[in-house]
């Protein structure tokens, strides 16, 4: 056993665990979740304490009770969410913000896999394998669930997630336009990437 490995340890997250899991949510999407956390904000209320109440929460599918740690020498550095996709695709309804219609295309297009909504490392623990770590985590869950296939939705400007997911077997199957309004980001299509089990 190397010494990363024996440094690692995985664990479910703790409500405690809120401030990191807000942090990892928003490296995982790019900064979107800070910029929709924004216009969540009440009076008096900053994006990131939105961001780590609703890590807090115990519903919904941004909760601590949904996500998995990744500790390296004993400090939380990175975290998986995951849940599945069911067979039948989502409506997509005039209500829902046009920023998420694309995503929820994809998702569409995903029918019946293990959905990898958030899959993020802090920049200090990158290169020490426990993003793949991580992903071997997610793949046996889907095999318990009897999931035929993993999902994951990335930009195509984040090159180094997509080595990442390339490099374990994921591939790309589909895209859509991103919608910004009036978050930046460099990317310019969501990428739709599989990986069959």
């Amino acid at each position: 056993m190397n010494e990363t490995a024996r440094s690692t340890t995985l664990r479910h997250a703790r409500r405690d665990d809120a401030d990191v899991l807000a942090e990892l949510v928003n490296h995982a999407g790019e900064g979107l979740p800070v910029h929709l956390w924004s216009g969540m904000a009440d009076p008096g209320q900053t994006a990131w304490d939105v961001g780590r109440a609703r890590a807090a929460r115990d519903e919904g599918s941004f909760s601590y009770r949904n996500a998995t740690l990744v500790e390296f020498k004993g400090r939380a550095a990175g975290c998986f969410i995951g849940y599945g996709i069911g067979k039948d695709p989502e409506p997509i309804t005039r209500d829902i913000p046009q920023m998420f219609v694309p995503l929820t295309e994809l998702e569409n297009i995903a029918l019946n896999t293990w959905y990898v909504n958030v899959l993020a490392v802090l920049p200090p623990f990158r290169n020490l394998g426990l993003g793949s770590t991580l992903l071997r985590v997610a793949e046996r869950t889907a095999r318990y669930l009897c999931k035929p296939a993993m999902s994951i939705i990335v930009s195509d400007a984040n090159s180094g997630a997509r080595r990442l997911y390339e490099r374990v077997g994921y591939r790309e199957v589909a895209s859509r336009p991103m919608v910004k309004e009036t978050w930046v980001n460099d990317g310019e299509d969501w990428l739709l990437l599989r990986k069959d089990l």
